[in-house]
């Protein structure tokens, strides 16, 4: 009589349990509420302006337009932006208490350039600020991405950014639900052939 290995066996059931599970969780539970999400965030353009939060990491406020005072930029970065040149970031100090904010005042195919702007008024669309991590950092770094501004107006000399859009955030949920059904019966085929090898080798049945 051919036997089952039992150790092993429970093993690969409790994984593919495990994977069909992921599997419906990403499809059942995750991709709605991306939707509903995205959903909100593609009506933000046309609703009325906001103060730009003090605490910039609330994501539902994505693509709203917003206005904040900058008493001066302390810190300047910049970040590739492909055809376009280089983006100028500036870190605002806003002179209460709160991590400041930062905005985007415009793009310069110069990377050595240095904006006249000394701060004032900002204007412009929220967007997620720059993040500088690895696929094993998404992983383990649960720190929430922050907020910044894109600002209406560049100094002279620079050109506006483009305005970010909703196509920049991904929905994968669903591709993420069905590779875990595939993995789940890629599990399982490759365990039935096991068997059968092993069953193979142990001669016929008795």
């Amino acid at each position: 009589m051919k036997r089952v290995p039992i150790v092993a066996t429970l093993i690969v059931v409790l994984a593919v349990a495990a994977m069909i599970a992921l599997g419906c969780w990403q499809i059942v539970d995750r991709l709605p509420k991306k939707e509903a999400f995205l959903a909100q965030l593609a009506a933000n353009p046309a609703r009325p302006p906001v103060a730009f939060p003090a605490i910039p990491t609330d994501k539902s406020l994505l693509y709203r337009r917003t206005n904040a005072f900058c008493l001066e930029p302390t810190r300047w970065q910049t970040e590739g932006a492909g055809r376009f040149g280089w983006r100028f970031i500036a870190q605002c100090r806003t002179g209460a208490e709160g991590p400041g904010f930062a905005v985007e005042i415009g793009i310069s195919r110069d990377p050595n350039a240095k904006p006249a702007w000394r701060g004032g008024e900002v204007s412009g669309i929220i967007a997620l600020a720059p993040v500088h991590r690895s696929l094993i950092g998404n992983l383990f770094d649960k720190t929430p991405d922050t907020l910044m501004i894109v600002a209406d107006t560049p100094p002279p000399g620079f050109t506006r950014a483009p305005r970010p859009t909703i196509d920049s955030i991904p929905n994968n949920h669903l591709a993420y639900g069905v590779q875990w059904f595939l993995f789940a019966g890629i599990a399982l085929a490759i365990y039935a052939l096991a068997l059968r090898r092993r069953w193979g080798d142990d001669g016929p049945a008795a």
